[in-house]
C-alpha cells in the first residue's frame, strides 16, 4: 500500500496473481507528485513480489483519474510547492522505464474520467479496458501547457497522427466506444465487470495469449514520414490561423514531429523540457487562473457558506418571446428544465417559438443534436397567452422591452399570480431591480437573471442581487445556471451591473481616440489582434445603435464625471445606419453580414468633431498597437477597481470571468496585459 497526503493507493492481490492498484484521492482521483510517489512504489512492490504475474490499475468510485492536480501546478508557478527533480523524471524515469518497460503486464481498467496524466498513465500500460460512457482526452492545452507524462508521444501511436493532433489542440475529450473505435482502448465492458475483464487480459498477456508491446513503440499507426511532415504542417497552419497569439500548440506539434523524426524517447525530453518552459510562461499562468477562477464564481460569502441547499424548481416561465426571451428558453430546456413561454398574442408567440425551433435546428446542424433529442427537448417548452399556467411555476424569467413602468406592472400581476414561493427574476440590463420591485409584497425574492445575447451560447449569466434578495434565491439561480452550462456571476444591483459597468469605457475609449486622430478600423484591427472576437466599432454595429445610445445616456446619467460625450453615433443613426441589422453602420455588411470598411464614415467623423469642437492630435495619428490596447483597456481596468471597491462584485476573479466569458476578453492575457507585444 502506498500512501501521501492529498491521495492514498491501494493495492490488493488476487489468488489470480493480479495485483490490483486502485487511486484513491476524491473527488477525481486527481495526480499529484504523492500520488505519483505512492504509484511508483506500488508498482515496484509488485515487480519484486513473486505472488504477482500482472497489474491492473484503476480508480476508486467511478473515475479512473482527472489527471495532475492543477493546485499542484498553480502552487509550482509560485513556487510554494515542489517540483519535478528533474525535467523528465515522472515521464522518463517512472511512467516509460518502470511502469511501462516492467517485465510484468499491466491494464489500466478506465471508467469515468481518464483525463490528462491520467489517461498518460493508462496509455502506458499494455492494454486498456475502458466502460463505454468513459471520457477520456489529453486537455492541456486548454490551460496553455502540453501533455507531459509522454501524451504527445503515445496518443499518435495508438490512434495516428492526424487523429491526435485533433483530439490535443481541441483539447477533445472522447467518450468509451469512440475511444475503441480509434483505437485508444482496446475493449469495452460494462462498470461492474470492468475490473476482472482487466485482470483477464493482464493474464493473458502473462501467458502469452495476447500479445505485449510497449505503446511508445508502436508504429502500425504511424505514416511515412514524407506523409506525417504534411499532415503537420497542415496542423501548425492552421493552429497559427485559429490562434495566432498562442505559441503553445505550435510547441505541441514541435514536439509531436521531434518524436517521428528523432524517435520516441527523444520526444519524450523534448516534451519534458518544452512543458518546464511552459509551466512558468505568462499563457499558462492566465489560462489556469481563469479555470480556478471560473469554479469560484459559484463561492458567494453569506450566501453559499451558511448552508443552504438549492431547491428544485420543475418548472419555468420566461415572460417575451424575443430574441433574448426565446434564447432563455433555448437555453433552458437545453438543459432539461419545463418551459413555459408566454407573449401578448399568438402571433408574437409564434414567432418566439419559430426562434426556439431556429435555435435548436441550428444544434441540429452542427452535430450537436439528434432529431430525436430535437423533438424531446421541443416538448419541453409550453407556448400560453394568459397567467393562469403560473400557478404552479418556480420561477419566472421577465424578458419584455426596457420599460420600467410595464415590468412594474409585470411584476404586480406576477405577484397576484404566482405562489408566494415563486422566483421573480428579471433579464433587464438597464433598469434598476430595485425600482422593478417596488410596490410589490415579496422583494426578497425578486432577482435579476442578465442573459446576454444570445443567451443559448454567451457563456455568462450574471445573478444580480438587490437589497432584498435573499440568500435562498442566489442559492436556486446559482444551481440553475450551472445546469444549464452557463458560469454563473453573482453581482450587486447598480447601473450596468457588473459586465457593462466595466466595460462602458471601452467604446467611449475608442470614440475618444477615434475623434481625436485615431483610425477607427486600425483601433478594431489592433482589439482583435490582442484577442479579443472584434473590436469596440463592431462590436458597436453588432449590438445595434439603438442598444448603444440608450446605454451610454444611462451611464452619462450616473457617471457625468467620466464620461466622453459624444455625438458619432447618433449622427449615424439619424442617417440610417443603425449596424448590422440595417447593413451599414461603422462597416457595411454584404447579404452574407461580411462586414467590410466605409470610406463614408469619416465623414460623420469630422463632423462629431466639428460639433464637438475637437481638434486632431497628432500623437493620436500615429499609435502603435500595444499603445492602442492601454488606451482602449485601461479606462475598463480602472472602472473593475471602482466595481469591486463598491462591493458590485464580491471577488476581482469574478471580474475577470465576467470579462472572459461576456465579453471575450481573451483569458491567456490576463498576467502579461500590461507588457503584451
Amino acid at each position: 500500500m502506498g500512501s501521501g497526503a492529498n491521495g492514498r493507493l491501494v493495492m490488493e492481490v488476487g489468488g489470480d496473481g493480479v495485483a490490483v492498484v486502485t487511486i484513491t484521492n476524491p473527488p477525481l482521483n486527481s495526480l499529484a507528485f504523492d500520488v505519483l510517489r505512492s504509484l511508483k512504489d506500488c508498482y515496484e512492490e509488485a515487480l519484486q513480489r513473486d505472488d504477482v504475474k500482472a497489474i491492473v490499475i484503476t480508480g476508486a468510485k467511478g473515475n479512473f483519474s482527472g489527471g495532475f492536480d492543477l493546485s499542484a501546478i498553480e502552487g509550482s508557478q509560485e513556487g510554494t510547492m515542489e517540483r519535478e527533480q528533474k525535467p523528465g523524471y515522472v515521464s522518463v524515469d517512472v511512467i516509460t522505464d518502470i511502469f511501462e518497460a516492467a517485465k510484468k503486464p499491466s491494464v489500466a481498467a478506465i471508467d469515468g474520467l481518464a483525463r490528462g496524466g491520467g489517461l498518460e498513465i493508462a496509455m502506458a500500460c499494455h492494454a486498456r479496458i475502458s466502460t463505454p460512457t468513459a471520457e477520456l482526452g489529453l486537455p492541456e492545452l486548454s490551460i496553455g501547457l502540453i501533455p507531459g507524462f509522454g501524451g504527445t508521444q503515445r496518443l499518435p501511436r495508438l490512434i495516428g497522427p492526424s487523429k491526435a493532433i485533433e483530439m490535443l489542440l481541441m483539447s477533445k475529450l472522447v467518450k468509451g466506444e469512440e475511444a475503441y473505435d480509434w483505437g485508444l482502448v482496446d475493449a469495452l465492458d460494462s462498470p461492474d465487470e470492468l475490473v476482472n475483464t482487466a485482470r483477464r487480459w493482464a493474464l493473458d498477456i502473462f501467458d502469452g495469449k495476447r500479445p505485449r508491446e510497449a505503446t511508445l513503440y508502436k508504429t502500425a499507426k504511424i505514416e511515412p514520414l514524407g506523409e506525417a511532415r504534411e499532415i503537420l504542417k497542415f496542423a501548425r497552419a492552421e493552429a497559427q490561423r485559429q490562434t495566432p497569439n498562442l505559441k503553445h500548440p505550435l510547441v505541441c506539434i514541435d514536439v509531436i514531429e521531434e518524436g517521428l523524426v528523432c524517435g520516441p524517447r527523444a520526444g519524450l525530453y523534448k516534451e519534458a523540457e518544452a512543458f518546464q518552459e511552459l509551466l512558468y510562461s505568462d499563457t499558462a499562468k492566465s489560462l489556469i487562473h481563469i479555470l480556478f477562477s471560473q469554479h469560484g464564481t459559484s463561492k458567494v460569502p453569506g450566501v453559499t457558506d451558511i448552508g443552504l441547499e438549492p431547491r428544485k424548481l420543475n418548472k419555468i416561465a420566461i415572460l417575451g418571446g424575443g430574441p433574448l426571451g426565446s434564447g432563455i428558453a433555448t437555453a433552458l430546456i437545453l438543459g432539461n428544465y419545463p418551459v413555459i413561454l408566454k407573449e401578448v398574442d399568438d402571433k408574437l408567440l409564434q414567432a418566439g417559438i419559430d426562434k426556439v425551433r431556429a435555435n435548436l435546428q441550428s444544434h441540429m446542424k452542427e452535430g450537436k443534436m439528434s432529431q430525436e433529442k430535437f423533438e424531446k427537448t421541443m416538448s419541453l417548452l409550453q407556448r400560453v397567452i394568459s397567467y393562469e399556467s403560473f400557478k404552479d411555476v418556480d420561477m419566472v424569467i421577465e424578458a419584455v422591452t426596457e420599460n420600467v413602468s410595464l415590468k412594474q406592472q409585470i411584476f404586480a400581476d406576477l405577484e397576484e399570480y404566482c405562489t408566494p414561493h415563486c422566483i421573480l427574476a428579471s433579464s433587464s440590463s438597464t433598469v434598476d431591480f430595485n425600482l422593478i420591485g417596488d410596490g410589490t409584497k415579496f422583494q426578497d425574492r425578486i432577482v435579476g437573471a442578465h442573459f446576454l445575447s444570445p443567451a443559448h451560447v454567451v457563456p455568462l449569466l450574471e445573478i444580480v442581487r438587490t437589497k432584498h434578495t435573499s440568500p435562498q434565491v442566489i442559492v436556486d439561480l446559482l444551481e440553475v445556471g450551472n445546469n444549464i452550462g452557463k458560469t454563473p456571476v453573482v453581482v450587486g444591483n447598480c447601473t450596468g451591473f457588473a459586465l457593462n459597468r466595466m466595460f462602458f469605457p471601452y467604446t467611449q475609449a475608442a470614440v475618444f481616440l477615434v475623434e481625436h486622430g485615431t483610425d477607427l478600423y486600425q483601433i478594431d484591427g489592433a482589439i482583435t489582434n490582442f484577442g479579443m472576437p472584434m473590436g469596440p466599432f463592431r462590436l458597436a454595429d453588432q449590438v445595434g445603435f439603438d442598444v448603444a445610445i440608450a446605454r451610454d445616456t444611462k451611464f452619462v446619467q450616473n457617471f457625468p464625471e467620466r464620461t466622453y460625450k459624444s455625438i458619432l453615433i447618433p449622427l449615424l443613426q439619424e442617417d440610417n445606419r443603425a449596424g448590422e441589422t440595417a447593413c451599414k453602420g461603422f462597416y457595411l455588411y454584404d447579404e452574407e453580414g461580411k462586414a467590410s470598411p466605409d470610406p463614408k464614415v469619416v465623414q460623420y467623423i469630422e463632423k462629431s468633431r466639428s460639433s464637438s469642437c475637437v481638434t486632431i492630435d497628432p500623437k493620436l495619428m500615429n499609435l502603435t498597437e500595444k499603445e492602442i490596447v492601454e488606451m482602449i483597456f485601461f479606462p475598463v481596468v480602472n472602472e473593475a477597481c471602482r466595481v469591486l471597491a463598491e462591493s458590485i462584485a464580491s471577488n476581482a476573479v469574478d471580474l475577470d470571468v465576467a470579462a472572459v466569458m461576456g465579453m471575450g476578453f481573451p483569458p491567456y492575457r490576463f498576467v502579461d496585459f500590461i507588457g503584451y507585444t
